[in-house]
């Protein structure tokens, strides 16, 4: 599986790249089952978001098992995917009830492009077996991202215990906004996920810092 670096940008800076990825796409070449996302969009969350524009970050654990689903921006999907799955279908319905509106597909492409980095921890997955690739080493890039996203304030929705590790271990500075809660999936979105207004509250912050808030609902207006 040839992964290509050449479309991230400043991303290719973190040490993660000359030091680890080579022995990852090893490990990818010697699956026999078909890895998600295909290997040009494995990257695409660093792609869309460049260091120096990215003001929400929102963590994932893996890409969608599914064929067809997963396109390399965390619980994004391709804007033909229906029904929904079912993490993003929970995730649009706390929308709902916190802004009034959703988007009209799975596709959030549009608010990497206004500088919210949709990163998974583990950023490729066999197909049909979830969390198959997580212990390759993907993490490692997580927490260097991390780090390099602790160099100014930010907005980080951690989203599940996973992400919070994650950031508990890897993101520094005090000025931050974190919201933390339960992951959106049907099996944990019940105990705090839902009702924590994480739309809101991130515009909300990034207003009162005189920023343009994110636009989640209405791609042509992005």
């Amino acid at each position: 599986m040839e992964l290509t670096t050449a479309h991230i940008g400043d991303w290719r800076s973190l040490p993660f790249f000359q030091d680890e990825l080579p022995r990852i796409a090893t490990a990818l070449d010697a699956e026999s089952r078909a890895v998600l996302p295909g290997p040009t969009h494995v990257f695409s969350a660093m792609e869309f978001a460049q260091p120096d524009d990215v003001r929400v970050v929102i963590l994932g654990q893996d890409p969608y098992p599914t064929p067809g689903h997963a396109h390399g921006l965390a619980f994004s999907v391709e804007p033909d995917v229906r029904p929904l799955p079912r993490s993003l279908k929970n995730i649009f319905r706390e929308m709902h009830e916190d802004l009034g509106a959703v988007p009209p597909n799975g596709d959030l492409r549009f608010w990497a492009r206004q500088g919210v980095l949709l990163l998974n921890a583990v950023l490729t997955v066999p197909a049909g077996a979830a969390n198959g690739h997580k212990a390759l080493g993907w993490q490692s890039l997580t927490a260097q991202v991390l780090e390099r996203l602790s160099d100014m304030p930010r907005v980080f929705l951690l989203w599940g215990r996973p992400a919070q590790a994650a950031a508990a271990k890897s993101l520094h500075g005090r000025d931050h906004l974190r919201i933390e809660t339960p992951h959106p999936s049907p099996l944990s979105a019940r105990r705090g996920f839902f009702g924590s207004r994480p739309f809101s509250r991130t515009n909300a912050w990034l207003q009162d810092r005189g920023q343009t808030p994110i636009n989640w609902t209405t791609p042509e207006a992005a």
